[in-house]
């Protein structure tokens, strides 16, 4: 008989297991983070060096009866494990610690439902929740009884299980729908933008590498920025200018973290394609973190599975105010480009080169030529002055304006089209000679 769950304390005994594996092993620092970000209390942190796991604790039988110890004495209300249980290993162990166990997947979850605040991200992480859920049905339930039959329902009927399977399964259908319709409207507007030829920058990162602090800055925005992991989750979009380039939509997106679950990866995959379809990535990263070349390594894995990875991308080096005698700085490969940005988000020192490599990164297609405008052209003149394209004009000796324009080509590719022009043709019959 399964133990009765109940309500009430966050005070948390945390298991850490290591391992030989470099690919499976995780961060026991992180692992706390991830705990205290959920808002649970550790009362004790045991941690287990196991090569191979036991199929049905994880860890040896020995070691559970030393950690129903530390659950008894610290009068913990669960056991987090940072390693993934099969749906058996979490039974078992619930059956022999007596209390609630959930493993790493779980405790993210558990973080996601707390930071989710518009309605996808609510969908989105109930959906992850109830895929993650109907695979541990069976544990903790004491209801498992057969339903009562009536008047033409007698015999064995359904079981208490088999009702909260089906109605999983309608649920996750239902979510399922209406994400479809959030993603088919994400691609509305992403649709318009490319229309508009509006170029999109993508931040994306490690989690708590700053993301939203910088995000904050270069738009003014008000997104909630904390020192904890996953801080926000939910996409925000905002529109920004920027010099020689005009208009650009910046995207702050949910932080990544090692082994992130896949099933959050899939349930996040319309808000990740923001990432997937920009035509610049900002690979934020805490220059200040010990572990950053991990970081960078989980951060490129990600990118990897939602088809990221071969976008631009300029590396955003945060954090500086925690280095010793760090200026602000842009460096550059062989070719001249800038391919990475050191600043402090905080502090708001070095905004001025990210900007500025940006606009570089952006702008590599610029147009700057000397063109001839009839007077008929007049409304084509005034739509280059009000897109900040003209650098100095002149009237020629047969009465034409001489305009020299530095905008963008997309730019300069949407207000000739607007004009009947295919560009090529436009500056040939226009270029000044």
């Amino acid at each position: 008989m399964f133990f009765e769950r109940h309500e009430g304390g966050e005070r948390a005994v945390l298991v850490h297991l290591e391992s030989q594996d470099e690919h499976s092993r995780e961060d026991p620092q992180e692992f706390l983070e991830l705990v205290r970000s959920a808002g649970a209390e550790v009362v004790d942190f045991m941690t287990i060096t196991r090569y191979q796991p036991s199929p049905r604790f994880l860890i040896g039988s020995g070691k559970v009866d030393e950690l129903r110890a530390l659950v008894k004495a610290g009068e913990g209300d669960l056991v987090i494990f940072n390693h993934v249980l099969t749906p058996s290993q979490e039974r078992n162990l619930e059956r022999e610690l007596e209390c609630r166990v959930i493993d790493r997947t779980g405790l993210i979850l558990d973080i996601f439902a707390q930071r989710a605040r518009t309605h996808e991200g609510k969908l989105q992480v109930e959906l992850a929740q109830l895929d993650h859920l109907s695979t541990r049905l069976v544990r903790g339930w004491t209801h498992l009884e057969r339903q009562k039959g009536g008047i033409g329902l007698r015999g064995p009927g359904e079981t208490q299980l088999e009702t909260d399977r089906r109605l999983l399964r309608v649920r996750i259908k239902q979510i399922t729908k209406r994400l479809e319709k959030v993603r088919s409207q994400r691609d509305q507007a992403r649709r318009a933008r490319r229309r508009a030829e509006i170029p999109v920058v993508s931040l994306v990162g490690y989690t708590n590498a700053g993301k939203s602090t910088l995000f904050n800055r270069l738009t003014e925005a008000a997104v909630y920025a904390a020192d904890q992991l996953f801080a926000t989750l939910d996409p925000t979009l905002r529109r920004i200018e920027l010099a020689d380039i005009g208009p650009v939509v910046l995207a702050d997106t949910v932080g990544f973290i090692r082994h992130l679950p896949h099933k959050l990866v899939e349930a996040f995959r319309a808000t990740l394609e923001e990432s997937s379809q920009a035509d610049l990535l900002l690979h934020v990263i805490d220059s200040a973190d010990p572990e950053r070349t991990s970081n960078i390594e989980q951060v490129h894995l990600v990118l990897g599975e939602i088809g990221a990875l071969e976008l631009p991308i300029l590396e955003v080096y945060n954090k500086i105010d925690l280095l010793e005698d760090f200026e602000p700085q842009i460096q550059r490969d062989e070719q001249g480009v800038a391919v990475r940005v050191w600043l402090s988000a905080r502090d708001g020192k070095g905004l001025d080169l990210l900007a500025q490599a940006i606009a570089e990164r952006l702008g590599e297609d610029i147009v700057q030529q000397s063109i001839l405008l009839e007077h008929a052209e007049a409304r084509l003149r005034a739509q280059f002055y009000a897109a900040g394209a003209v650098t100095a004009e002149r009237v020629t000796e047969d009465g034409r304006q001489q305009l020299d324009l530095r905008l963008p080509r997309a730019d300069f590719n949407r207000l000739v089209k607007r004009e009947g022009w295919q560009p090529d043709a436009f500056l040939e019959q226009h270029t000044l000679q």
